[in-house]
Protein backbone atom coordinates (compact mmCIF):
# COMPACT_ATOMS: atom_id res chain seq x y z
CA UNK A 1 0.00 0.00 0.00
CA UNK A 2 1.26 3.60 -1.46
CA UNK A 3 1.14 6.24 1.09
CA UNK A 4 2.77 8.79 -0.36
CA UNK A 5 2.28 9.19 -4.21
CA UNK A 6 6.04 10.50 -5.36
CA UNK A 7 4.90 11.47 -9.09
CA UNK A 8 2.41 14.46 -7.52
CA UNK A 9 3.75 17.73 -8.71
CA UNK A 10 3.94 19.29 -5.00
CA UNK A 11 6.91 16.85 -4.37
CA UNK A 12 8.89 17.85 -7.51
CA UNK A 13 10.55 20.88 -5.31
CA UNK A 14 13.67 19.25 -3.48
CA UNK A 15 13.31 21.28 -0.35
CA UNK A 16 9.31 20.64 -0.56
CA UNK A 17 10.15 17.14 0.30
CA UNK A 18 13.11 17.85 3.10
CA UNK A 19 11.03 19.93 4.69
CA UNK A 20 7.87 16.80 4.91
CA UNK A 21 11.09 14.78 6.45
CA UNK A 22 12.05 17.58 8.74
CA UNK A 23 8.57 18.34 10.27
CA UNK A 24 8.24 14.40 11.03
CA UNK A 25 11.38 13.71 12.69
CA UNK A 26 10.59 17.29 14.02
CA UNK A 27 7.41 16.11 15.30
CA UNK A 28 8.48 12.95 16.80
CA UNK A 29 11.59 14.95 18.80
CA UNK A 30 9.14 17.09 20.31
CA UNK A 31 6.86 14.20 21.81
CA UNK A 32 9.92 12.60 22.84
CA UNK A 33 10.94 15.70 24.83
CA UNK A 34 7.70 15.82 26.39
CA UNK A 35 7.42 12.09 27.03
CA UNK A 36 5.29 10.29 24.81
CA UNK A 37 7.27 7.79 23.32
CA UNK A 38 4.11 6.58 21.63
CA UNK A 39 3.60 9.13 19.53
CA UNK A 40 7.19 9.70 19.02
CA UNK A 41 7.88 6.26 17.26
CA UNK A 42 4.67 7.17 15.06
CA UNK A 43 6.29 10.60 13.91
CA UNK A 44 9.64 8.83 13.74
CA UNK A 45 7.95 6.15 11.20
CA UNK A 46 6.45 8.45 9.43
CA UNK A 47 9.80 10.20 8.75
CA UNK A 48 11.55 6.99 7.69
CA UNK A 49 8.79 6.46 5.45
CA UNK A 50 8.45 9.98 3.86
CA UNK A 51 12.76 9.30 3.48
CA UNK A 52 12.11 6.29 1.84
CA UNK A 53 9.75 7.50 -0.76
CA UNK A 54 10.43 11.34 -1.34
CA UNK A 55 14.45 11.02 -0.79
CA UNK A 56 15.80 7.47 -1.37
CA UNK A 57 13.35 5.97 -4.07
CA UNK A 58 12.40 9.04 -5.67
CA UNK A 59 12.76 9.55 -9.50
CA UNK A 60 12.47 12.95 -11.00
CA UNK A 61 10.14 13.32 -14.31
CA UNK A 62 11.79 13.24 -17.68
CA UNK A 63 12.30 16.65 -18.52
CA UNK A 64 9.74 15.72 -21.29
CA UNK A 65 6.93 15.37 -18.60
CA UNK A 66 7.47 18.52 -17.10
CA UNK A 67 7.35 21.03 -19.62
CA UNK A 68 4.10 21.68 -20.81
CA UNK A 69 3.08 22.54 -24.49
CA UNK A 70 3.77 25.56 -26.07
CA UNK A 71 1.24 27.18 -28.56
CA UNK A 72 2.46 29.48 -30.65
CA UNK A 73 -0.18 32.54 -30.86
CA UNK A 74 0.18 35.18 -34.10
CA UNK A 75 1.58 38.66 -33.37
CA UNK A 76 -0.74 41.33 -33.61
CA UNK A 77 0.91 41.95 -37.00
CA UNK A 78 -0.06 38.28 -38.45
CA UNK A 79 -3.88 38.86 -37.67
CA UNK A 80 -5.71 41.19 -39.62
CA UNK A 81 -8.08 43.48 -38.25
CA UNK A 82 -11.39 44.21 -39.31
CA UNK A 83 -10.94 47.73 -41.12
CA UNK A 84 -8.29 46.99 -42.96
Amino acid sequence: MQLIDPNHPVYRPLWVRILIVAVCFSWALMETTRGDPFWAVLAAGAGAYSIYMLLWSYKPPTPTQTEPEVVAEPDEQDVKKDGE
